[in-house]
């Protein structure tokens, strides 16, 4: 397999499960005096607080909301002040938006979280609380999201989600990555140069399958894209999609599997360039089906791990450059 080091990717989802005694300490002194939670981004950021979002409001009668940091700049929020605990992350730390939004969420009275890679940085040493650790976004955000829900009482099952993840999460995912390569190529080499590609998801994929469109294909790959989320796609998408439009389903176990499912079931009367990927096609041995759902979202990065290995080697295009991210002003 290209570019896949199993020894790293099994540390680095380790290292961040072992964050979560670093994680439970702030949440406890948090869940303390609070009155709801904002889960603050722009970009894959504000993807990512989709799914903690989706995540939270099948179990928790915890007021919580997502908020996309350019959208509170101007528009702002009354929900966020005094009370308010706000969840950030960065990987750079310099994200203006982020900068600016965390200023403004704490001069209202908001306390905040934040994930930011680089612990020197500004937003770092702006946030009330900083953990530092690189990747694994969705999973430290979902474990916070998972302690306020147990110290609110309303879940009895995280002692054994988080024995399970200890124990078994990182080879999940690795194995996931090695049952996909062979799939991953062939999909690569069918798409990589498509001219437009359509992404659907729903429940805790939708937030990833939204940044995977345009985070990785437009940003990183430089190849149109449209997402949308399951249920939607029959209220226009539907219409535009024909014989050879290329269309990728995400299908994960969590609640919302039967939106995905219903386009799964109809795609085959429009559509011959379709494919699916369901989270249940993979073993994740040693994860209780109660708890398959919980981790569609990082079985489906893992997937998507080695569609973009493939893409970048077929195409002679690394993933780092960009033309104009970060490159002008804007």
């Amino acid at each position: 397999m290209i570019k896949f080091n199993e020894q790293e990717k099994i540390d680095s989802v380790n290292g961040a499960l072992a964050l979560r005694s670093q994680i439970n300490e702030i949440v406890d002194e948090l869940s303390k005096d609070y009155k709801n939670i904002c889960w603050l981004g722009i970009g894959g950021t504000w993807a990512s607080s989709m799914q903690a979002c989706v995540h939270m409001k099948e179990y928790t009668n915890i007021e919580v909301f997502v908020e996309n940091a350019a959208e509170y700049l101007t528009t702002g929020n009354k929900r966020i002040g005094k009370g308010t605990v706000v969840v950030v992350s960065s990987v750079t730390g310099s994200t203006i938006e982020m900068v600016q939004a965390v200023k403004k969420v704490q001069e209202a009275g908001a306390k905040v979280l934040g994930f930011i890679d680089v612990d020197t940085t500004e937003l770092a040493k702006m946030v009330d609380y900083e953990i530092a650790y690189v990747a694994n976004e969705q999973l430290k955000f979902f474990m916070v999201a998972d302690r306020f829900m147990h110290n609110a009482g309303e879940i009895d099952w995280y002692d054994r989600l988080y024995q399970e993840l200890d124990e078994r999460l990182a080879q999940v995912l690795v194995d996931v990555e090695k049952e996909s390569d062979e799939f991953a190529l062939e999909y690569a080499k069918k798409h990589h140069d498509d001219d437009l590609h359509y992404f659907i998801g729903a429940g805790n994929q939708w937030g990833a399958t939204y940044s995977y469109a345009m985070c990785y294909w437009e940003e990183q790959h430089w190849i149109k894209t449209k997402s949308i989320t399951a249920p939607e796609f029959f209220h226009g998408m539907l219409e535009v999609v024909e014989r050879d439009t290329p269309v990728t389903i995400y299908v994960g176990e969590d609640a919302q599997r039967p939106l995905s499912k219903r386009v799964v079931d109809f795609i085959p009367k429009i559509c011959a360039n379709y494919t699916v990927i369901d989270c249940a096609d993979y073993k994740l041995e040693g994860i209780s089906p109660e708890f398959r759902g919980m981790i569609s979202h990082l079985v489906m990065h893992a997937v998507n791990n080695r569609i973009d290995v493939h893409i970048e080697n077929i195409n002679c295009h690394p993933m780092e450059i960009r033309r104009y991210y970060r490159r002008l002003d804007y």
